[in-house]
């Protein structure tokens, strides 16, 4: 756009064979005066429709043939000067992917020792730039991209380039703008720029075999943050808020409890899943005390986040401390799961997606305007073939690189089916006992695709969800509403089954069973809320029957950090940004409440005894499981291989239940306090007493 006084220019590409040329002006138009220019060089066009009214003047014209991109259109206005041809709207054309999207070209940096290829699409760009410093060197240099087929621009530099800090400079509709790569592996801090780096000399022993080989179902998830879990002071963890403090041996609390990767190991689950540790925007990370986030505002989706590391000034810390954190849990059996945002960036306008492809990452409305079905103001465009190539390239970079050993999907109902059907097969490709699941919740939407909402779980038969069905049910049932009891049988039969209610999957492994995670009040504070006659104990004990349940019931159980001692955040729900002493794992607390880890550890460890409680199939399921009532209470009875008969009750209410003595061996309950059965026959209110025969 150009302007003089009160008159105002603006040319813009509306199609591959239009271009609108738009004029507030007081003056009169004349739409034959204007010479359309391709680098310079005068093209053909011819008017196809003027409208004019109140000093506002809209011409379209018509090219002699499709403009191509990769040029530089500008309009010459006699009298005025000459404006850009703004074509940032050329990928939202319908025939765009056809001719410019190539999902099998490798883009980034590609590193040998005897040079260095960088691959850049930027299909819409006029022109594209290295710019590069380096290795010990201040200033930077400017070297020329070659354009190619598709829009991809690419330059090789020869040489060892391990080590070089380097920005694109991108020129689109005459506007420039220096990004980061959104293929880099490595960053200065605060993504000021990409880094290329040797990662044959980061590579280390991930001792992926140590991470016994298992069904969905057979896995016991327990969700946690790198920081949260090793912030709190009152532990002698000296790595606090880092990769390395997440893998400290012989670390103890002020009372000398176990603390830190001691602690976790002692709760006996099968996987770890870790808040997003690529590299997310809202921290700084030179200064990573001054402000908190748990990571849902991504920024480098192929590079850890610096704020973990000890050297953040040193792009490789990140990347070997990472390694070094995967590797320690290998060698002790625990798989990690990583959380992964693949349904928006922080910041679109400024994100280096904006500016390397305009308006191609992110998903419009009808009229136009971001959609915000994420809540966060751009919906990722996971259904186009670039931005599922970018995806799909991430994913199996965290798999080969890093060796994570699951993905949860974010928002996952916002993300495109046939995307995670291609991560699917990819990672299921690599490690056949990969986890994949994720929130699958139907939030709307603006594509006609299917997506990887909890409805679609027929077509999505690898991958869990979480089950909210689940949640709400378990969390007022063991609130003491006894008239859930039905709904609660059914959750104990992993939703798969049809018992009092449709199945709502295929096998038990498609559902997450969960009373809270990380952006939910924890249980303790909803039974304060709903429950504000409970004493304390009443609530403690109510949230270890609670996390029996789900330790027991049929599906993938999720437990919190936390959760296994009543952890409270002071009735606050959504606290990502509400700092560690609201997110902290509380190892003060842990002290005083060691009793309750225990029990959930034994818990789970009665689970992992049993194979019976990880069956998948529901006609398994079926076949092995007696539902019944017993007053209130739900009585779950579970043939084991051996022949003998498991028997959980499951009792909601405040006061004890008598169920006789037929019932067999006791074997272990959830009520504080309780060591063995006090009395025979007789279940403790607000608790899971588990008995064999």
């Amino acid at each position: 756009m150009t302007s003089m006084k009160d008159t105002y220019f603006h040319a813009k590409l509306i199609s591959f064979e239009k271009i609108r040329l738009i004029c507030f002006s007081s003056l009169p138009f004349d739409p034959h005066r204007y010479e359309f220019r391709c680098e310079g060089k005068k093209i053909l066009v011819s008017l196809e429709r003027l409208n004019s009214v109140s000093g506002i003047s809209i011409a379209d014209f018509a090219l002699s043939s499709p403009l191509k991109l990769g040029h530089e259109y500008t309009v010459l206005i006699p009298g005025f000067g000459t404006i850009p041809v703004d074509v940032d709207d050329a990928s939202t054309f319908p025939e765009f992917d056809s001719l410019y999207s190539c999902p099998e070209e490798v883009l980034g940096a590609s590193y040998s020792p005897e040079r260095t290829l960088f691959s850049l699409w930027a299909p819409l760009a006029s022109a594209c730039f290295l710019k590069a410093r380096f290795k010990n060197e201040e200033r930077w240099r400017i070297y020329p991209m070659k354009r190619g087929e598709k829009g991809v621009y690419r330059l090789s530099l020869e040489g060892d380039q391990d080590g070089l800090i380097y920005l694109y400079c991108i020129r689109n509709s005459g506007l420039e703008s220096e990004v980061t790569d959104l293929y880099a592996k490595a960053s200065l801090p605060n993504g000021e720029a990409s880094v290329v780096l040797d990662f044959a000399r980061l590579s280390i022993p991930l001792h992926r075999e140590c991470v016994k080989p298992r069904l969905q179902s057979q896995a016991v998830i327990y969700e946690g943050s790198v920081r949260d879990l090793t912030i709190d002071p009152h532990t002698d963890i000296a790595n606090k808020g880092k990769f390395l403090g997440l893998i400290e041996k012989g670390r103890r609390t002020e009372a000398g409890n176990p603390a830190g990767f001691d602690y976790l190991l002692s709760l006996g689950f099968t996987h770890l899943q870790l808040l997003p540790f690529y590299d997310f925007k809202t921290v700084d990370e030179r200064n990573p005390s001054r402000s908190y986030n748990w990571g849902y505002d991504p920024a480098q989706y192929f590079v850890p986040e610096g704020s973990y590391c000890s050297d953040v000034e040193d792009p490789s810390s990140r990347i070997k401390e990472l390694k070094r954190m995967v590797a320690g849990f290998h060698e002790e059996g625990i798989g990690i799961v990583m959380d992964v945002v693949y349904n928006h960036v922080y910041g679109f306008e400024d994100s280096p997606f904006q500016k390397t492809v305009p308006n191609y990452y992110f998903r419009r409305r009808g009229n136009g305007s971001m959609a915000n079905t994420s809540g966060c103001g751009d919906d990722f465009a996971s259904e186009r073939p670039m931005a599922r190539s970018l995806i799909l390239s991430c994913c199996k970079h965290w798999i080969e690189e890093y060796g994570v050993d699951g993905f949860r999907f974010d928002l996952m109902g916002i993300l495109d089916a046939d995307t995670l059907l291609q991560i699917q097969k990819m990672a299921k490709g690599i490690n056949p006992s990969f986890l994949l699941y994720g929130e699958g919740w139907n939030m709307g939407g603006e594509v006609a695709c299917p997506l990887g909402r909890m409805e679609n779980y027929a077509s999505l038969p690898e991958y869990g969800f979480f089950n909210d069905f689940f949640r709400e049910t378990a969390k007022f049932y063991f609130s003491g509403r006894e008239s859930l009891l039905q709904k609660a049988q059914y959750c104990f039969a992993s939703s798969s089954v049809p018992f009092h209610e449709r199945a709502r999957f295929l096998s038990a492994g498609q559902s997450l069973n969960y009373v809270e995670c990380h952006d939910n009040s924890t249980y303790f504070d909803f039974l304060s809320e709903v429950r504000p006659d409970f004493t304390e104990e009443e609530k403690l004990d109510a949230c270890l029957a609670a996390s029996a349940f789900v330790l027991l019931s049929f599906g993938v159980p999720f437990l919190h950090s936390g959760q296994e001692i009543g952890a409270s955040k002071w009735g606050e729900g959504n606290t990502y940004n509400k700092g560690d002493s609201y997110n902290k794992f509380p190892y003060r607390l842990l002290d005083e409440r060691k009793e309750m880890a225990e029990k959930v550890a034994s818990f789970l460890s009665f689970r992992k005894e049993h194979p019976e409680f990880s069956l998948s199939d529901p006609k398994d399921i079926e076949k092995a499981l007696d539902l019944r009532e017993e007053g209130p209470c739900l009585v779950a009875q579970v043939k084991s291989e051996g022949g003998k008969t498991i028997t959980v009750f499951f009792n909601p209410c405040q006061s004890d239940y008598n169920i006789g003595e037929e019932w067999g061996e006791y074997r272990l309950c959830s009520k504080l306090g309780l060591k063995k059965a006090s009395r025979k026959g007789i279940v403790p209110g607000l608790s899971a007493t588990v008995y064999i025969r």
